[in-house]
């Protein structure tokens, strides 16, 4: 069914088929509600799954947990589908649908990966963990953010983590840039239509400042280049984004003739790991100032930019496995868009963490996204590789 977010359908449809599967196959399963965060509600309930087998060595061990995450949300459907978007179509060796690749699959392929290894007869001496979490599409914050901030995600229980988002399966994705989401307001004086003399257009007095943006900004942005390996290349630039602008009375409302007194952009800056988010945003104030038009700048969120290295020990048993498996040396990359590596690293403070899983990255979000069952296989089998060198078997 389908877990459109927003606003978060049937997550607990979602609950109610998964945590059952994962306690078939050995797991011990935590159903954890979002409670108390704005976006959790009875319609839309927040329920995040955590799933733990625990190893055969005893703690004095200190066999180390490999923990694997998938989000379970996925975007809306949007225009241009030849098939259906949740009918599960299987053809030409792939399976067609919304989050095919971004990423119930990479949530599949986990599982069938430590299932393959119990399979086998294998005993692992550590502890494996599933988490299933909400709202990765959105930010996060109801998922993984919730998970760590209530103490269900830290480095003295989990020591490895594997995100299993789409960036194919011959890649170790190590991290990705900053975000600085952010509303800028620029204010004008209502009047009637006819007489757009006696107001000011806050409309007119946005465009000003995009100019600025087109023609100051941007030239600049261009030539910020990070060392990070951020595919496609393109993205290793600084970028802006204007997400969305409004300003004026609401498209489905009957109109009346009036001069728009506020106009609102939202932009999205995104950042490199060599850049100061101080700097940036002084950039923006300079730029606004030297309108010398009325505003007022509004924060929406902030992510750091995220790097593990490729030498760690997680990064270091994918590219392994991927060697093994895919019979070349892996590619490291990393990720143009944030994920839900920020939250592991900077509010669970596990920073061996990277993503790894099948799928295409350029398909995700796009109509008739798929992902290759040879695709799913290969993964999966990587994933089982990695815990085993992990763990030391």
């Amino acid at each position: 069914r389908s877990t459109i977010n927003p606003p978060g359908e049937c997550y607990a449809n979602f609950a109610e088929v998964c945590a059952p599967y994962y306690e078939k196959l050995g797991y011990r399963v935590e159903r954890i509600v979002a409670e108390g965060h704005p976006d959790h509600s009875a319609k839309h309930p927040r329920i995040n799954l955590l799933a733990r087998m625990e190893g055969t060595a005893p703690p004095s061990d200190k066999v180390p947990c490999v923990h694997f995450n998938g989000h379970l949300d996925v975007v809306p459907v949007g225009a241009g589908w030849t098939r259906d978007p949740f009918g599960g179509e299987i053809s030409g060796g792939k399976l067609y649908g919304r989050g095919t690749a971004d990423m119930k699959a990479g949530l599949a392929a986990s599982i069938y990966a430590i299932e393959a290894i119990r399979r086998a007869g294998i005993a692992l001496p550590g502890a494996v963990e599933q988490s299933a979490t909400v709202d990765e599409e959105s930010g996060g914050f109801a998922g993984v953010a919730y998970l760590a901030e209530h103490g269900y995600l830290n480095p003295n229980r989990q020591q490895h983590v594997i995100i299993t988002e789409p960036h194919g399966v011959d890649r170790v994705c190590s991290g990705h840039r900053g975000v600085y989401w952010f509303d800028v307001v620029m204010h004008g004086h209502i009047a009637h239509g006819s007489m757009p003399f006696n107001g000011v257009n806050a409309v007119d007095q946005m465009t000003v400042f995009l100019n600025a943006v087109n023609e100051k900004l941007r030239p600049k942005l261009a030539a910020l280049v990070t060392k990070m390996p951020v595919a496609p290349e393109a993205a290793r630039h600084a970028t802006l984004n204007i997400n969305s602008i409004f300003a004026g009375q609401q498209l489905d409302q009957r109109q009346t003739p009036c001069v728009p007194d506020r106009c609102t952009a939202v932009f999205d800056r995104r950042f490199l790991l060599e850049e100061d988010l101080d700097d940036i945003k002084r950039e923006f104030a300079k730029l606004l100032a030297e309108t010398g038009l009325p505003h007022e700048i509004r924060d929406r969120m902030i992510v750091m930019p995220t790097f593990t290295p490729t030498d760690s020990p997680v990064s270091s048993a994918v590219a392994g496995a991927i060697q093994q498996v895919c019979g070349k040396p892996a590619k490291f990359t990393a990720s143009p868009g944030t994920y839900d590596q920020k939250h592991f690293v900077r509010i669970a403070k596990v920073n061996d963490c990277i993503s790894y899983g099948p799928g295409i990255i350029e398909l995700a979000h796009q109509p008739d996204e798929y992902v290759s069952l040879d695709d799913l296989e290969t993964s999966a089998k990587v994933m089982a590789l990695a815990t085993l060198h992990l763990m030391g078997v």
